[in-house]
């Protein structure tokens, strides 16, 4: 089945149904678990709704569990497979050139927040699905798209899904890059917390998410430093503001994974500011963070020949009411040496006073790269791209394949392409989107598919 072919004539129809689901703004407000219509949101619901919606008149067999996600499904057997996507998507942040909820097609390009962070590759699965549906193919397995409406913001999504649904038992996760992710980071967001400290700083803030690194970070003060706040964004070339107490610098968004690739306005704001104020807050940040993507200062920095580095993401600064609050996200390889690790961030923020406050980790996670759903999937690949050469990854962003007990992530970046995922004028290549589909539906095939 040249499944490249057929996904070319369904073009229109992925156009049409994916821009109508960038439309909906599904960025986090807020999580209520007593929500029982809406936990995420109105937005995140109407989206899971969308999809089920869509996918149900189409034939396809749908379940919504409790509104934290759903899943559309074909195909029969003991056994399922897996395609998890994710419909919720992180703040706009930046400057667009396009409305970030528009889903503006120009130049075989859709331009939208989530366009390639999650909901253009969720598409290309559900098309996928559609063509595999559509050609009356017997499969062996059930196979199902699970939709996630919280993968940016812990995945508590799909841990209650799987509370109330089977474990699957191989999946992919169409949320990274070709040819294929066999091992994520770690993943552990952590703060630092205390009191502003001094009669300089009334107020700063920066950053939304652990994930992403802050583009924009907002101080008010008490005294005139505007003479010193410009010569620094001339000296440096960076943009900012003055407008009456209030002092605005811009950095850069990037995704956490990648925090170099971005430029961290708290580090610039920091820079500014720590001649001028003996804030724990601010040399916290001078001493143990500020250009620092690695750990090092702190001294929690780890290498793994497979997975790389550890990398340091520092996320947000809440301070107001002379109180703070900084938080820190770190994805960290394998052979990290968690516990040991992590008293030294303690006590770096203990050798200035401050409380250090632990979250959530979710443990490195490995598949081999001789396991046959690794080569399986590759094999896919190959045979819609010709490339046989790039080297499959390792990546630090987290997926959901690390829900599973057998997964990776599997596209849909093609190697050298541009990724904006996380940043401002993100945008997927729908001619990229269909030969991705048709990745997919080879690989549902040979997965799944009857002998």
């Amino acid at each position: 089945m040249d499944w490249l072919k057929l996904a070319k004539q369904y073009e229109s129809f992925y156009i049409e149904k994916t821009q109508a689901l960038l439309r909906i703004p599904t960025v986090l407000d807020k999580y209520e678990p007593n929500n029982l219509d809406a936990p995420f949101g109105l937005s995140i619901r109407k989206a899971l709704d969308h999809m089920l919606t869509l996918a149900e008149i189409e034939g396809f067999k749908t379940k919504d569990i409790l509104h934290y996600a759903g899943h559309v499904e074909m195909g029969e057997g003991k056994e399922i497979l897996a395609v998890l996507g994710h419909l919720d998507v992180v703040p706009t942040g930046g400057k667009w050139d396009f409305d970030p909820f528009g889903a503006t097609l120009k130049d075989g390009k859709i331009f939208a927040r989530g366009s390639m962070d999650d909901k253009g590759p969720t598409m290309a699965a559900y098309l996928a699905f559609k063509m595999i549906k559509d050609q009356n193919i017997r499969l062996n397995k059930r196979v199902r798209l699970i939709l996630g409406c919280d993968e940016e913001s812990g995945m508590r999504c799909i841990r209650t899904y799987l509370e109330h649904e089977e474990m699957p038992d191989l999946g992919f996760a169409p949320d990274a890059e070709f040819p294929l992710i066999y091992a994520e980071k770690g993943n552990f967001s952590f703060d630092v917390e205390g009191l502003i400290g001094d009669d300089l700083i009334v107020s700063m803030h920066a950053g939304e998410r652990y994930n992403v690194v802050p583009d924009e970070c907002v101080a008010v003060m008490k005294k005139d430093l505007k003479v010193a706040f410009e010569a620094y964004l001339k000296e440096h070339g960076y943009q900012g503001k003055v407008e009456g107490d209030r002092y605005t610098i811009y950095g850069k968004n990037a995704h956490a994974a990648w925090p170099y690739a971005g430029v961290n306005a708290i580090f610039l704001m920091a820079e500014i500011l720590k001649d001028h104020t003996a804030s724990p807050m601010i040399q916290f940040v001078a001493k143990y963070l500020s250009f620092d993507h690695y750990g090092k200062k702190m001294g929690i920095d780890h290498f793994d020949p497979e997975m790389k580095d550890l990398t340091l993401n520092t996320a947000l600064v809440v301070a107001s009411d002379k109180k703070f609050r900084i938080g820190l996200n770190i994805r960290y390889p394998r052979g990290f040496e968690f516990d040991a690790k992590m008293k030294k961030a303690e006590a770096a923020a203990k050798s200035l006073g401050l409380a250090y406050v632990a979250h959530r980790k979710s443990d490195p996670h490995y598949v081999s790269p001789k396991d046959p759903l690794v080569k399986t999937l590759h094999e896919a690949y190959v045979k819609y791209t010709g490339d046989n050469l790039t080297p499959l990854l390792t990546i630090g962003g987290g997926t959901y394949a690390r829900t599973l007990k057998k997964a990776v992530a599997f596209g849909p970046n093609r190697p050298g392409n541009e990724d904006l995922a996380h940043q401002p004028n993100e945008y997927l290549i729908v001619e990229d989107m269909l030969i991705a589909a048709a990745i997919y539906a080879e690989a549902i095939v040979k997965l799944a598919g009857a002998e």
